[in-house]
């Protein structure tokens, strides 16, 4: 059970009374919105159409993954962080190759073997623990070579083989360690505007692959022109930023040091656009796992509060080399409830003690960074706009068990400006994102323990109510539910 049994609500109104959460907390919490004023309303839950209803059975989950097409997707519906590595883990028994297609080593994939074991993956795809799957990181993809061997090492060491698994692409760019002091050094000057970035270097490395100056994985074959082409970049950061440290000696050093990345990596090498397309042909089956979310998306994201790839549906076309009609399936991977981490706009945000409580109860810190993440209500706004974008196939709600203990659950149906007028889409400007009211309903709780619960019908009614309005709102059928960490922490719907 997840420590919220005294928290009698988590009410976003600044207009709601003080709460007390029970004995074990000192006078009354105010859980103030300074930027958003929030209109509440009372719906009870409707069913959705027949359509959209799957009864669950023992087979059911076996059929819900053998359906899925021959390239289909698992992307992000949010802020990141919604648990996408375990649903690509459990699915990647049944699928060939696992690719990576966008970021780096920003995105944190927590999975867990059949053990119970804890991995925590960032660049590595997380099919890996599937000895059949081959784990493809595509030409989208930026490298940072040190992460990456230290994962390896760290899975081999826990007995999982990486030798002969993993093929990285030589069109991949290649992120440096200076990528990630220029990244801490940006966010320094940029002062109370940071981003937030993970400092993982990740908009400095895309950065030099836009203006063209950038390194990919092809040119450690080169080691004759490699330090020319590094000095450029460092000689760049040094003279941009006044407490980047760089001379001959650091050069040398460098060149040294991937020197032996070359020779360490060369066996991982491959085109991996030729490779997939290949297999593709062969009909194999493909799962790509995005890495973030899209409303990280640096087109269709809270810009500038974003990263610096596609992580939407588009993403996966450019960043393996495929051609958008071979695309099939796409699940879309949405928590129970909101989070993100860093700055930037967050409607349904819950800010004091009661977003403390949500975050401890989920254990929200993140698994590249360990900052804790802001928590919030689900934003069916927001997730509208992210099926819309993507054109999911169904969608996996995770970590519902995360509010089994919540007397009620707010739903955030409806941005208003502040006039009460409907605003249709997701706005692109920050300052209509940050003065926009919620218009919420408000669902009953199931106040009971369903950690152990795999099958659909065992479900409480009113979490069974939460699952269906959630459908009913987007109009895309939720086909699986997660209600813990573990692989089998798993109801298909």
């Amino acid at each position: 059970m997840n420590n919220l049994s005294s928290f009698t609500a988590l009410d976003s109104n600044p207009l709601s009374k003080p709460r007390s959460l029970g004995p074990h907390h000192h006078g009354p919490i105010h859980l103030q919105r300074p930027r958003n004023v929030v209109v509440c309303s009372v719906k009870p839950s409707v069913a959705p159409p027949s359509s959209l209803r799957v009864s669950g059975s023992p087979n059911q989950g076996l059929s819900r993954i053998e359906s899925l097409t021959q390239v289909s997707g698992v992307l992000g519906c949010q802020w990141g962080d919604e648990g996408k590595g375990k649903l690509v883990d459990i699915l990647a028994q049944h699928f060939d190759i696992v690719a990576r297609c966008q970021g780096g080593a920003n995105a944190g994939h927590t999975i867990y073997n059949a053990e119970g074991k804890k991995f925590a993956l960032h660049l590595v795809p997380s099919g890996i623990l599937n000895e059949e799957t081959l784990c493809v990181i595509g030409n989208g993809v930026v490298v940072h070579l040190p992460g990456l061997f230290k994962e390896i090492d760290g899975l081999e060491s826990n007995g999982v083989s990486c030798k002969g698994r993993i093929l990285v692409s030589d069109r991949a760019h290649l992120l440096f360690d200076f990528h990630q002091v220029v990244d801490g050094l940006r966010e320094y000057e940029l002062a109370k505007s940071f981003i937030g970035t993970t400092k993982r270097g990740i908009g400095p490395c895309y950065s030099n692959k836009v203006i063209r100056n950038g390194i990919r994985v092809s040119d450690l074959r080169h080691m004759d022109t490699f330090p020319q082409k590094l000095d450029l970049l460092l000689s760049d950061a040094a003279s941009r930023f006044q407490g980047f440290d760089y001379g001959p000696h650091v050069l040398k050093e460098e060149v040294e040091k991937y020197k032996r990345f070359a020779e360490r990596l060369e066996p991982f090498i491959a085109d991996t656009v030729h490779v997939v397309n290949e297999a593709i042909s062969e009909k194999k089956k493909i799962l790509v796992e995005g890495g973030q979310a899209t409303m990280l998306d640096i087109d269709f994201g809270t810009y500038p509060f974003v990263t610096s790839s596609s992580p939407s549906a588009g993403g996966i076309c450019t960043g393996l080399g495929i051609a958008p009609r071979v695309l099939g399936d796409l699940v879309g991977v949405v928590k129970a409830y909101t989070t993100r981490v860093g700055s930037g706009p967050f409607p349904t945000e819950i800010l004091g003690k009661g977003g403390d409580l949500l975050r401890f109860a989920g254990q929200e810190f993140g698994t590249t960074t360990g900052r804790p993440r802001r928590c919030g209500w689900l934003d069916i706004a927001a997730l509208k706009y992210c099926c819309q974008i993507n054109g999911f196939s169904s969608l996996n709600l995770t970590k519902l068990d995360v509010l089994s203990d919540l007397p009620e659950i707010q739903l955030g149906v409806a941005y208003k400006q502040i006039d009460g007028t409907p605003i249709k889409s997701f706005p692109a400007d920050l300052r209509d994102l940050e003065q926009l009211k919620v218009e919420y309903e408000v669902l009953p709780g199931w106040k009971s323990d369903i950690s152990s619960v795999r099958n659909y019908s065992d479900l409480p009614k009113a979490a069974r109510q939460y699952v269906e309005r959630i459908e009913e709102l987007v109009g895309i059928p939720v086909h699986y539910i997660g209600v813990g960490p573990g692989r089998d922490a798993l109801i298909y719907k």
